[in-house]
């Protein structure tokens, strides 16, 4: 009976040091997870940024030295229906 006891006791401890050990490893993940949502809506805000047409413009001018083309350069093509 009291193998039985201190086994049972023995089987309590090892459960709760285990408890503890995923609680802590839980919280762990958890502010990795955090961290990775808090990453991922940075770098949203970056892709819009860098998508907005003024930065790709003003990116274009500053790093590449381009310039919009004189307007008697600038052709405009309109779509037009073609009836059978």
């Amino acid at each position: 009976m009291l193998a039985a006891v201190i086994g049972s006791a023995l089987g309590v401890v090892y459960n709760r040091h285990e408890s503890r050990r995923h609680a802590v490893e839980l919280g762990l993940l958890e502010d990795q997870r955090d961290a990775y949502i808090a990453e991922w809506s940075r770098l949203q805000l970056e892709q819009a940024w860098l998508a907005d047409a003024s930065h790709v413009e003003s990116s274009a001018r500053e790093h590449l030295g381009m310039q919009p083309p004189p307007e008697t350069r600038i052709l405009v093509i309109e779509h037009q229906e073609v009836k059978p």
